[in-house]
């Protein structure tokens, strides 16, 4: 019996059956067979053939961006094998270079990533089971907790999904389905599941999320503990299916099968309050006599009450045991002060007022602030009770004039910002050409 193949076509008995010219399977034993665009060559490619294609073309591009991007952009990464090449003190210290203060949450998250790619590159040769260092950041609005994350997915070349847990409710509720966090990393890994499967979910404003009360409700709470309980799921390392293009889950859509095993979830909140209830856990009741010492709330600031937070103070802020547990790192950011927000304004390499002299330089104009303006502007952050995050408004507001006027003005060389055009909005210092040189 003599079978003869043509271009992806078994001839026998003169019936045709379409094979894929690739690994010769037939068309029944595969989903899908896809023909060529030319139509003189009967050459089809199965869907399984297709997608060892597409991996392979997608490993490539990766390997020729990781190389243009190794030139200005050190990643702590190897991304042929998933292993880290950098240590814990350089890769905080390579955070210093763009975010000011925080020392102890540098250390902490530093630590965190090495140990949580160690762990996934554990060949498992022994009985020892690594868990996950899940993250839990702790600290006031504005004081850098999603400019950390966001340096850190950089640095580590990591697609990374940043989402708002007070839009989040329990599946069939009104709001965003949990699982719809999984679909934002995928989109952002360029739907490469295997990358997304090693990235970063940061789930900010969890503490919005807390039960109402320790008393368990007869109502359904959809957005609170409903949400905490939904987390447990993906945090904890499971596969899920999830909506290629987000939205509520129906019967008949397709779904993207993720294992969260590998990703690192990286939780912050404000946590409002809860230095209260860490005061009232520490306080020494009931001291008597002439040797009882009394602790007031003043004597001890908000961040160093932060410093002494225990699992049992978020669960009784209203985080569920379950959800704690799957965040063992547990860090504080402190409170900015005056001198750190004078430092965000100038020492970053990508600080606002830097890239403000970049964008002047353009238009031929020297821009320069007075050690005085700056001491205004971070005067004005403490004031409004917005961290560094209300920085970037404040130096908007007082360069918006500025900017508007100088591009016309092609006389001038040097643009000097005063303390008065901070405090009073007035103009401020320009040269010329003449008084410049």
């Amino acid at each position: 019996m003599k079978i003869e193949i043509e271009g992806g076509d078994c001839m026998k008995y003169g019936v045709t059956e379409k094979r894929c010219s690739f690994c010769g399977k037939k068309e029944s034993e595969v989903d899908i067979l896809i023909r060529g665009k030319d139509t003189t060559k009967d050459i089809y490619i199965c869907d399984k053939c297709a997608q060892n294609c597409n991996e392979i073309v997608q490993f490539n591009l990766n390997q020729l961006n990781n190389a243009d991007n190794g030139k200005n952009s050190p990643h702590i990464m190897n991304n042929s094998m998933n292993t880290m090449k950098m240590k814990p003190t350089e890769i905080k210290k390579f955070l210093d270079d763009y975010i000011i203060g925080q020392d102890s949450a540098k250390k902490a998250l530093s630590v965190a990533i090495y140990n949580h790619y160690k762990r996934i590159n554990d060949t498992g040769e022994d009985d020892v089971e690594l868990q996950k260092s899940n993250v839990l950041l702790v600290g006031p609005t504005g004081t850098g907790k999603t400019l950390l994350v966001q340096t850190i997915a950089r640095i580590l070349d990591v697609p990374l999904a940043i989402a708002d847990a007070t839009s989040l409710t329990e599946a069939g509720y009104v709001g965003e389905d949990v699982e719809n966090v999984l679909t934002k990393l995928v989109q952002n890994a360029k739907y490469d599941i295997a990358k997304a499967e090693k990235g970063i979910v940061y789930i900010d404003e969890i503490d919005k999320i807390g039960r109402k009360s320790e008393n368990v409700s007869i109502t359904r709470d959809v957005s609170g503990e409903g949400v905490q309980q939904a987390l447990l799921k993906i945090i904890e390392g499971s596969i899920v299916n999830i909506p290629p293009e987000g939205g509520r889950k129906h019967p008949e859509q397709k779904f993207l099968k993720i294992d969260t095993k590998n990703i690192l979830f990286i939780c912050g909140g404000a946590f409002e309050g809860i230095e209260k209830i860490i005061n009232s856990r520490t306080t020494v009741k009931g001291s008597m006599g002439f040797t009882g010492s009394v602790e007031t709330k003043e004597e001890i600031s908000k961040t160093e009450l932060l410093k002494k937070i225990m699992p049992n103070d978020l669960v009784k802020f209203g985080l569920i045991p379950e959800l704690i547990g799957r965040l063992p790192v547990i860090t504080v950011m402190s409170e900015l002060t005056l001198a750190d927000l004078i430092r965000i304004l100038t020492e970053p390499k990508n600080s606002i007022i830097k890239q403000y002299v970049k964008l002047f330089k353009m238009d031929n104009v020297e821009l320069k602030f007075e050690k005085e303006a700056l001491e205004e502007m971070a005067k004005m952050a403490v004031e409004r009770n917005v961290g560094a995050r209300g920085l970037r408004s404040i130096v908007e507001e007082i360069m918006l004039d500025i900017m508007y006027e100088i591009p016309v003005k092609a006389d001038i060389r040097k643009c000097i910002i005063t303390k008065n055009t901070v405090i009073y909005k007035t103009f401020p210092m320009l040269l010329g050409k003449k008084q410049v040189s």
